[in-house]
């Protein structure tokens, strides 16, 4: 009976292997490391762009922090960061804002299209 038992213990053993061997392979073909160096830009999860100080480890990038996200920690995992590649379309131009002459700004109202209720549990929002 013993003997049984290790063979069966043996036998998910090996089946689980397969499947985490077959799972491992199917992960790496899809992953890609993401290689940062000094000065590249990229997009952070918490704000838009940002630029990278140094790297800190294999995965870890000190990164330079807009003041308004000084209280947070400067250094992100790359799985925090995704790579930018500059591209002039991404520069927006401001519009113009058209003033009167006593420097008042004309305002015009804004219709509104849809009003439809959301109803969840019982509830209207």
């Amino acid at each position: 009976m013993i003997a049984e038992t290790t063979k069966q213990v043996k036998k998910i053993r090996d089946t689980m292997l397969t499947a985490q061997s077959r799972q491992k392979s199917y992960a790496d073909q899809r992953q890609k490391p993401l290689e940062l160096e000094e000065g590249d830009h990229v997009f952070l999860k918490v704000t838009p762009t940002t630029r990278i100080l140094e790297r800190a480890g294999p995965v870890a990038y000190r990164m330079a922090l807009p003041p308004h996200l000084s209280n947070l920690h400067n250094m992100f995992h790359v799985s925090q960061l995704s790579k930018y590649t500059p591209d002039a379309s991404h520069v927006l131009e401001p519009e113009t804002v058209q003033l009167r002459e006593d420097l008042t700004l004309l305002v015009a109202p804004v219709r509104i299209d849809n009003t439809s209720i959301k109803r969840l549990r019982g509830k209207e929002a």
